[in-house]
């Protein structure tokens, strides 16, 4: 039987502004998305049968068709029953190392690492665009992590404009393992708060630029000036999150105050929080820091940088 062994990065929000609502019930955004080098490990491997199936090592992580793995290889099962027909169904096992429900994105960088393993598996020849369309289908971080290294993201989240890769930024992230944040909560708690600010005229593309203030921290991105990045980090939902989540608080006013941090911020809708360094020595001197602060075992905290790529083929059989 043919594999593929993936590795599936993880990605954190280094922006994210929301603009207005959009007639498909999502947000319409601006972000800008980075890559980063923490990441799980998938094996992708034909069957001879026409079956689906996953598995994994965490024991929080569905195996069944709610899995965005899983749904990814029916997605593509559907799309190229030719395909499936020829070359037969696949086993998924995903090695977990992405902490779960962190904000992280790893479910979806999971079913991209999928779409490209299958790609490969039946010999589709997709292009990377046709990969993040079919993405695109399944959630709107799925494109990005498919193309990864550093982009502005719009729409939902799934038009990416690729911006000059970030590799040189070490980053500390904290994560309580029992501490959930629903992404739906966290935007819909943010359109009730906040949603009279919302962009009203949306086919206006001059009011649409300046509803967007990105612009400064894209600069410091293309000068890669660490310390200016760290300082322009934004995140609209930090507003809702924060005040729900003490926890969530905690970590990020406590990341703030440690000696080597540039700038610190919660990814995404959380309830992961991280902080820019500017060395590896600083960010292992940063976790030791924050674990002698904090040394509830439920804490979970990790070292790892920027990088200039998604999805990677590590090896096949």
């Amino acid at each position: 039987m043919r594999s593929y062994n993936l590795i599936a990065p993880a990605k954190i929000n280094l922006y994210l502004e929301i603009i207005s609502d959009r007639p498909d019930g999502y947000h319409e955004l601006a972000m800008i998305l980075q890559s980063i080098e923490l990441a799980d490990k998938i094996n992708v491997q034909s069957l001879s049968t026409d079956r689906i199936r996953v598995n994994c090592n965490h024991p929080q992580v569905p195996t069944d068709k709610s899995n965005l793995a899983y749904r990814a290889a029916a997605l593509m099962a559907a799309k190229f029953p030719e395909a499936l027909a020829q070359y037969g169904g696949v086993e998924i096992t995903i090695n977990k190392q992405i902490p779960v429900a962190a904000g992280l994105a790893g479910g979806s960088t999971n079913a991209a690492a999928v779409l490209i393993g299958i790609d490969l598996l039946w010999k589709l020849g997709l292009t990377k665009p046709e990969l993040e369309e079919l993405g695109a289908t399944l959630g709107s971080d799925i494109p990005f992590c498919v193309a990864g290294g550093t982009v502005i993201a719009t729409g939902r989240g799934e038009k990416l404009s690729p911006l000059p890769s970030l590799d040189h930024i070490y980053i500390v992230l904290a994560k309580y393992r029992s501490l959930e944040v629903s992404t739906a909560w966290a935007y819909k708690t943010y359109r009730q708060e906040f949603g009279n600010t919302y962009l009203k005229d949306t086919e206006n593309l001059a009011a649409r630029a300046a509803a967007v203030h990105s612009e400064v921290i894209v600069k410091a991105i293309l000068n890669k000036d660490t310390r200016e990045i760290a300082q322009k980090l934004h995140n609209d939902l930090e507003r809702v999150v924060l005040a729900a989540y003490p926890q969530v608080l905690q970590l990020r006013e406590l990341f703030a105050t440690q000696p080597g941090v540039l700038g610190t911020m919660m990814s995404g809708s959380g309830p992961t929080v991280f902080a820019l360094v500017e060395s590896e020595a600083q960010a292992q001197a940063v976790k030791l820091q924050m674990r002698a602060a904090i040394p509830d075992e439920d804490l979970e905290l990790f070292v790892t940088r920027t990088i200039t790529h998604g999805i990677q083929v590590a090896s096949s059989i």
